[in-house]
């Protein structure tokens, strides 16, 4: 136990003890504590533990906390005397309960009319062992709030108990989210809790957690639909607790839920052409030879050199395998980078590495004390009882294996896959698969592991068909056996028949040729059915999405997320590393053109090395182009690396969230100087992100000074809409299609063509198949989308007649809601021109 906090068992006024009418509590006779006076009749248990006494008068009882802290709750002053009268037990001697059971009620009334006074003191009873480090008094508090906070004698002071005579915040707030508390979720929490000074607990079924730890969040077990309790304490405690509760309402609480498939029983063993049903974990078809994978265990020194080289060596492997994620992340990004940015923020966990320094100093070797810390952590999450939790303690033993590897000096399993290897396993780390290529395993099925493990959200980012929960019969298929994987179905067939080979091999031939003609059709440049040029372009975050871009035909980035190099760090990247991201970049699209964003923070994006207030509305406040021309070195680090970028003028700038013609103009001064100051001689190409309603209404002021325009269609919506994206209740409406943001898109593209600027969408519209005629009716010459969808979209347009686009883009304007335009897109196939008196709608020209 390091410190247990205490819920009020009752609603009331909560005094100190000395305000209590009985010199036995009063003095400190039986304990420490807290009184309460109490408004509500039932006591609930303060924490879990086991009930060791309910006096026969039923007007107290004694509680052990696991650990052994013993918690006496004394209804009333001499309350003894009425013998049991307006009380009754819910309880018995011996009895395990949860936080927040109930445990007895009372008549108050009849208690106030009897007793001297209904004063409730809640008391630790055994102080030699036990320290109250923090208690809330003079106060009004609810049943289930916290009151104390007690921890092992010579323990370290907590969070709580540092902080407790500076200010405090505390606040509840539901979890919506489908998967509650699971690895990013708590990683996002814990980064941003480290922003502030103030000490931040989590609160959840008499369990309480370090909001800087990712481990002890999710050994909480809060799943959809729980409520947490939050308390902060310190300098700028309410400011850091908004930032906490902002972060879940906007991110945690909004972001998509994936869809699960229903687990299904496995056969134990396979016969020939049967096939094992498991679970669907990432979507596709293949066939190809079992290669069975076994993951050899990592030596582990279990006698230590002395503490100091063994903290020594502790602190170096972590830090390694740190420096490894980390750049992993970086390279990777997409999924597969979230994945590996969560696990970097559970190998920072503070109370997991504590855990590991103190079994260090106790004696215990560098490998030992990382592997026990981890373990104990494993068995946390598998003690809540939640199959999504459970499967996060994979991404723990992940961590703990990569540490250990720094530790032995061994390097992990190097294996040359045959061409169509079938990966078998008993269960997989997300770390086996981070580094493959696409393409370089066929497929994959696991006896045992979930649908929603980072495992499953690797294989579907790299188009890994993949079937989970298989059941032991996967282990028994031999090395070299033909086998099935459906990945849509969850099914793997072992040694399959003639049969189903030549059904398998025609669908593989069907998906295949397919995408062979939409994959070469997509290298070519795109045009209208009538040879209207519409450029397609990616939407990247990293090299690595710029190449996958590159390989599905864009013609370019139309969008650079340069957030991948400034988020989840304490200091900003200088000028020699963004240049190093932005060439690789642009190396990557060789002849094409890059348009990067610049640093778009603030809001729901927070960087802990800029100092950005606390605002009631971030969407509304210093955000996208505001921070860089309130923070100029930043901008000017930027501005700089990107004109290192060769060839000179590959590289667009774009800016985020304008507003208004003034901050245009204000960081294209900012530019000439930079120019100026490195000898860039080149033109570099300066536009705008239409992402205001100013920027869309005033799009032909703007377009005379920027070189283009480019729309991002997730924030005009919520900005038209006044409706917040990261509001749960409300981001199922912010639909782009809606004939109000359409139309702002159409005066944007009119602007732009008024001065003959291209003008781009770049947004989530743009990668929406039903919007797309639309955009091209509007006026909009480039696309910028998610690189998995270039080929559909380049496809799709070679289908489209501008003239007929422009008759769309008209009625969908003159429509009443996102859903009656959806509806006629999907539904028209002959638009034809809107009724007399519609709306009108600003649509390109022939």
């Amino acid at each position: 136990m390091s410190t247990l906090i205490l819920l009020a068992p009752v609603a009331g006024w909560a005094a100190p003890l000395e305000e209590v009418p009985d010199p036995v509590f009063a003095k400190g006779l039986i304990g420490e504590g807290i009184a309460i006076d109490p408004v509500g009749e039932t006591i609930l248990a303060p924490c879990d533990g086991e009930i060791v006494k309910v006096h026969h008068a039923r007007h107290a009882m004694t509680l052990r906390a696991p650990g052994g802290a013993e918690i006496l709750i004394h209804v009333g002053v001499d309350t003894v005397a009425l013998d049991g009268e307006g009380f009754e037990a819910h309880v018995a001697d011996g009895q395990r309960v949860r936080a927040g059971e109930r445990l007895l009620s009372f008549d108050l009334d009849r208690l106030a009319r009897r007793a001297p006074s209904v004063m409730t003191p809640i008391i630790l009873t055994n102080p030699e062992s036990f320290a109250v480090t923090w208690r809330r008094t003079g106060c009004e508090v609810a049943a289930g709030e916290p009151i104390l906070e007690l921890a092992p004698r010579g323990a370290a002071p907590s969070p709580l108990g540092e902080h407790a005579l500076h200010s405090t915040a505390s606040q509840h707030v539901r979890i919506t989210h489908a998967h509650g508390l699971h690895a990013r979720p708590a990683a996002l929490i814990a980064a941003q809790a480290k922003r502030s000074a103030a000490a931040i607990e989590v609160l959840f079924g008499g369990r309480q957690a370090n909001a800087r730890s990712p481990v002890a969040l999710m050994s909480l077990g809060v799943r959809g639909g729980d409520e947490i309790a939050l308390t902060a304490r310190g300098e700028g405690a309410e400011a850091a607790l908004a930032g906490v509760v902002e972060l879940i309402e906007r991110q945690i609480n909004a972001a998509p839920e994936p869809k699960v498939a229903p687990a299904a029983a496995a056969r134990p063993d396979p016969v020939d052409g049967s096939a094992l049903v498991g679970v669907a974990a990432a979507p596709g078809f293949a066939m190809g030879v079992a290669v069975q994978f076994i993951s050899a265990p990592v030596h582990v020194n279990e006698a230590g050199a002395g503490v100091a080289e063994e903290a020594a060596r502790l602190d170096a492997a972590v830090a390694s395998a740190a420096a490894r994620l980390a750049a992993r992340a970086v390279a990777l990004g997409g999924e597969r980078g979230a994945v590996l940015q969560a696990h970097l923020a559970i190998l920072e966990d503070e109370d997991l590495v504590a855990a590991a320094g103190r079994a260090v100093s106790a004696g215990s070797s560098a490998g030992v004390a990382w592997r026990d810390a981890i373990e104990g952590h494993v068995e946390a999450l598998r003690a809540v009882g939640d199959e999504r939790l459970a499967e996060r303690a994979t991404d723990l033993r992940d961590l703990q294996r990569q540490v250990l590897l720094e530790l032995s000096g061994e390097s992990g399993a190097q294996i040359d896959w045959p061409a169509g290897a079938i990966l078998l396993a008993d269960d997989l780390m997300p770390s086996d698969l981070a580094h493959l290529d696409e393409g370089q395993i066929a497929g994959l099925c696991t006896a045992r592991g979930g649908p929603t493990s980072h495992v499953a959200v690797i294989a579907a980012a790299l188009g890994i068909p993949a079937v989970v929960a298989a059941g032991p019969g996967v282990l028994a298929i031999p090395a070299g056996q033909a086998v099935i994987v459906d990945g849509d179905a969850g099914l793997l067939t072992a040694d399959p028949g003639s049969s189903q080979v030549d059904a398998a091999r025609a669908r593989i031939a069907a998906r295949l040729s397919r995408k062979a003609l939409v994959a070469a059709a997509a290298k070519a440049p795109c045009r209208t059915a009538d040879g209207v040029r519409i450029e397609v372009r990616g939407n990247v975050g990293s090299p690595s999405e710029a190449r996958r871009a590159a390989e599905n035909g864009a013609e370019g980035c139309g969008l650079l997320r340069t957030e991948f190099l400034f988020l989840d760090r304490q200091t900003p990247p200088d000028e020699a590393e963004q240049a190093a991201q932005y060439q690789a970049v642009a190396d990557a699209l060789p002849d094409l053109p890059v348009v990067i964003r610049t640093l778009d923070v603030g809001g729901d994006k927070p960087a802990p090395y800029i100092d950005l207030p606390g605002e009631e509305n971030p969407a509304l406040g210093l955000r996208g182009v505001r921070v860089g021309l309130s923070h100029p070195d930043l901008l000017r680090t930027q501005l700089r690396a990107i004109l290192r970028v060769r060839p000179a003028g590959q590289c667009r700038i774009m800016l985020p969230m304008v507003a208004s013609l003034s901050e245009l103009l204000a960081v294209r001064a900012l530019l000439d100087e930079v120019r100026g100051e490195t000898g860039h001689d080149g033109g570099v190409a300066l536009g705008v992100m239409v992402e205001t309603p100013a920027a869309a209404v005033t799009a032909d002021l703007i377009a005379a000074y920027a070189d283009f325009l480019s729309i991002g269609t997730n924030d005009l919506a919520q900005y038209v809409l006044a409706m917040d994206r990261g509001n749960p209740a409300l981001a199922g409406q912010v639909d782009a299609l809606h004939p109000a943001v359409l139309r702002l898109i159409g005066l944007a593209a009119e602007g732009g063509r008024k001065h003959a600027r291209p003008v781009a969408v770049c947004g989530a519209l743009a990668s929406d198949l039903v919007a797309v005629p639309i955009l091209i009716g509007l006026g909009v010459t480039e696309l910028s989308a998610a690189p998995a969808m270039i080929p559909e979209i380049k496809a799709l347009v070679r289908t489209l007649n501008s003239a007929d686009c422009r008759k769309l883009a008209a009625r969908a304007c003159a429509e009443v809601s996102a859903a009656a335009v959806r509806s006629l897109a999907g539904g028209l196939k002959d638009a034809t021109p809107p009724a007399t008196g519609a709306p009108s709608c600003p649509t390109a020209s022939a």
